[in-house]
């Protein structure tokens, strides 16, 4: 099996200027607000953790809540995480939901889910093998692949923050629904993803935030 390559910073430098030729929009938001940090996220557990954290919450919230359970689990691995309380994850800020998430993730690669391995998959397989997991949806995937995985094209569509952005760059008159958002991007291939980071990028510039 292939391992599918990363994106880096320099490959995301280079595809930048083919994504402006393709869309003049995405190029007046690179005029404006210039190239996007590359940021990109460990690959592992604790990813996975802080990104069901971030589920429907604001980033402050789900940092504070982050870091709660970081100083109550040390370290924050699957097997100490599995042995902590109902009322342990809740007193860190975990809704009774989100705690179930928690375990079962825990608990799955206590089993032998093996996180490494979605390195060697496509995106369809790696997104796949997520999404079987209880608590982790379209949109927890598809933000490991591009962050933790630097996956090129994987485009998080169900992002609030990524909808408003694109209607914004491309001033439409009404946020796009995630299917309508996928057909915008089809223009984006294979490049989706940096274009994803590209209109991140507007969306905090233009809120005076950086992240």
């Amino acid at each position: 099996m292939r391992t599918p390559p990363r994106l880096t910073p320099a490959t995301q430098k280079r595809s930048l200027p083919l994504l402006c030729e393709t869309d003049a929009d995405l190029a007046a938001a690179y005029a404006r607000a210039g190239a996007p940090p590359f940021w990109t996220r460990p690959p592992g557990f604790e990813t996975l953790v802080r990104l069901i954290t971030e589920q429907s919450v604001s980033l402050a919230a789900a940092n504070a809540v982050f870091g709660r359970l970081e100083q109550a689990c040390r370290p924050l691995a699957a097997s100490n995480l599995g042995k902590m309380t109902d009322n342990q994850l809740r007193a860190c800020g975990y809704s009774m939901q989100k705690a179930g998430y928690l375990r079962a993730i825990a608990a799955a690669i206590d089993d032998g889910f093996d996180l490494a391995a979605l390195g060697r998959h496509d995106d369809d397989e790696a997104r796949r093998r997520l999404v079987a997991l209880r608590g982790i949806g379209p949109w927890t995937a598809d933000n490991y692949l591009l962050f933790a995985l630097r996956r090129a094209d994987v485009f998080p569509e169900g992002d609030r923050a990524l909808q408003v952005g694109t209607a914004e760059v491309k001033g439409l008159a009404v946020v796009p629904a995630p299917k309508d958002l996928l057909i915008i991007a089809e223009a984006w291939r294979p490049w989706r993803a940096v274009a994803a980071r590209l209109i991140w990028h507007h969306y905090l510039s233009v809120r005076g935030r950086s992240e």
